[in-house]
């Protein structure tokens, strides 16, 4: 009787994982051997302010409900201790934020993600994290734009003041 108990909550974990992950825009595999709880905290604080979720999850419950969800390739990955980051929205701030702790932390690993239904290695991700934030890219786009923009008004100046000479 016991086991049917328990076989029932592992199915309830199952189909709120897989229901999180048909939300999710990002799903992350990580290992989080040699951490302490005072770090992962902090990290779960960012992640939420990031719209991600942080969770511990047994293996077989993660890889029934990646199969629930139709998402291959993920096998080798979901060896070892690993936690689950789940992501709703922008993935980006979240993504950054795992990567930055990653580097702060040495045994602290990403092993591999789906990002929008499509399974991702660990160094895409990283690829992908080490890029500047929206806004930076818009700032550096900025002055890109202002750089040629006053360059040209220079040499219009310049043509301006040489017809005027001319005249």
């Amino acid at each position: 009787m016991a086991s049917e108990v328990i076989l029932k909550q592992k199915e309830e974990e199952v189909k709120k994982l897989a229901e999180r992950m048909e939300k999710a825009s990002l799903i992350l595999f990580t290992d989080y051997r040699g951490i302490n709880v005072t770090d992962v905290t902090e990290l779960r604080k960012n992640l939420r302010n990031a719209n991600g979720c942080y969770s511990v999850i047994k293996n077989n419950i993660s890889r029934r409900a990646l199969e629930e969800r139709k998402i291959e390739g993920l096998d080798e990955v979901l060896t070892g201790p690993t936690a689950v980051i789940t992501v709703e929205g922008s993935y980006l701030d979240a993504l950054k934020a795992v990567y930055n702790y990653a580097k702060e932390n040495d045994f602290y690993k990403i092993k591999a993600g789906v990002l929008d239904g499509k399974v991702v290695s660990a160094e895409e991700l990283i690829t992908l994290a080490k890029l500047p934030s929206r806004e930076v890219l818009i700032a550096q786009l900025a002055g890109c734009l202002l750089g040629n923009i006053s360059k040209l008004a220079v040499a219009l100046d310049q043509v301006a003041k040489q017809k005027e000479t001319a005249e």
